[in-house]
């Protein structure tokens, strides 16, 4: 399959892209990724669209979390570290109480990039207002409120380029080096509901895995697979020239395959069927995703599986739903089933987060972290009453404790939010609140 070039994607009016002013300075960034080695491998990509196809078929469940937007800056052991381990302490909890394999997506190694409600962003500086391009993450552009920083940098794609590859070797070093072990995991979660008053509410759950664990070890069962795992990559495709650059010709299949992470995915505002990309990514072996929100109908559902996953193939497409924590139990009904009827594979994701934002009376954009658990739930009631499966989370998160989610165990108010509010775009759940969720969503698994 031949790979649509630039410019043929850019005449179908791309959305979300930033405008660059220096044309030969983009060519230039966009001719230097081109020569890269790949991030990810593809290999790697096939093995987990067989994962995904058992996330379809009922038989394995996704937690996908991360940065809302990753920052070079953020690039440290320490960031990579907090943010990989409370995704396995998220999955332990998880795997457990579906009795079903987990499979570990990070927002991770490649979300650099942001779409955005206004091209501009307007603020008041010294008494007067100031009217600047908005802030597309660190792909793009820089985010002090200065012209400046603002300007769209090509250069900003090659840093992307390393950033992730930093990062991924440290991922990669953290899982096959010990890190990841089951049983340490399953220890720091032994703390978390021992030291945290949100979390002596699971205890009971924490003390069912504690015995597990100590059955395996009095049989003297200790497979390798308890010391390492597999953590993949993943990202919204969004700057076309980037994720263009990045895709390859597979020597193996001769196929074409996005290489600058294992999963990619199309936001709900990229989603358009005849847009640049849907075009692009429709060309490429990845699993992908689409993000779906409320007004998503049925027909635009099938439409989209029709044009992405022509052949059907189980574990390509994954729907990333997106309603709120209001309208999910009204809106997705319909799409679920009018999407099985049609005998479309795909796998169901909620996400929780996007639907439930809402700024604070202080000016800060946060979540409450009620909303996102009774998204999920919605999500869970919907797919039982259909008996459909509802296969996994996407979740912002971080293994920081930041204060920009409101609720949770901790009891974090609007008043707490400005204490340590880090992220430069929207807010994640803290670590505490993310293993809440997942301790959450266990409950949920159990009944599902």
């Amino acid at each position: 399959m031949t790979i649509p070039d630039l410019e043929s994607l850019h005449a179908r009016g791309a959305a979300q892209q930033p405008t660059y002013p220096d044309r030969a300075a983009l060519d230039a960034a966009v001719a230097r990724l081109r020569t890269y080695p790949p991030l990810v491998f593809a290999g790697e990509c096939d093995a987990l669209t067989d994962q995904l196809a058992a996330v379809a078929r009922g038989e394995a469940f996704v937690l996908q979390g991360g940065d809302c937007a990753e920052t070079f800056a953020g690039v440290t052991a320490d960031n990579v570290r907090n943010k990989l381990r409370v995704l396995l302490q998220m999955a332990v909890v998880l795997t457990y109480a579906a009795s079903v394999p987990v499979v570990k997506v990070g927002r991770i190694a490649g979300q650099y990039a942001k779409p955005r409600s206004s091209d501009t962003e307007t603020r008041v500086v010294d008494g007067e207002q100031v009217t600047l391009p908005a802030y597309r993450g660190d792909a793009v552009n820089g985010f002090p409120f200065t012209a400046e920083a603002r300007i769209p940098d090509p250069e900003r794609l090659v840093d992307v380029y390393h950033s992730s590859s930093a990062t991924l070797n440290l991922v990669r070093a953290f899982v096959t080096g010990g890190y990841a072990d089951l049983r340490e995991v399953h220890t720091w979660n032994t703390d978390f509901v021992r030291d945290s008053p949100a979390g002596q509410r699971y205890e009971m759950l924490a003390g069912e895995i504690d015995r597990a664990m100590t059955f395996m070890k009095a049989i003297g069962a200790d497979p390798s697979e308890l010391a390492t795992t597999q953590v993949h990559s993943s990202h919204e495709a969004l700057v076309l020239e980037y994720e263009h650059a990045m895709t390859r010709i597979d020597s193996r299949t001769q196929a074409p395959y996005d290489v600058s992470g294992h999963f990619v995915w199309i936001g709900e505002r990229t989603r358009q069927l005849d847009g640049a990309h849907v075009e692009l990514l429709r060309h490429i072996r990845n699993p992908i995703g689409v993000k779906l929100g409320p007004t998503t109908t049925a027909d635009d559902a099938i439409a989209l599986a029709e044009r992405l996953n022509p052949h059907n193939t189980p574990g390509r497409l994954t729907f990333i739903t997106r309603f709120g924590a209001q309208k999910i139990r009204d809106g997705l009904p319909s799409l679920v089933e009018k999407v099985t009827a049609a005998g479309l594979a795909v796998a169901w994701i909620c996400d929780p987060m996007h639907g439930n934002t809402f700024e604070a009376s202080s000016g800060y954009k946060t979540r409450r972290l009620d909303d996102v658990t009774d998204e999920v739930q919605g999500f869970f009631d919907v797919h039982r009453s259909l008996g459909t499966w509802p296969g996994g989370i996407h979740v912002e998160l971080t293994g920081d404790d930041v204060t920009e989610c409101v609720g949770g165990g901790e009891e974090l108010a609007e008043i707490d939010l400005h204490n340590r509010y880090e992220s430069v775009c929207d807010p994640r759940l803290n670590r505490v609140q993310s293993l809440e969720l997942a301790f959450l969503v266990a409950e949920m698994l159990r009944r599902a």
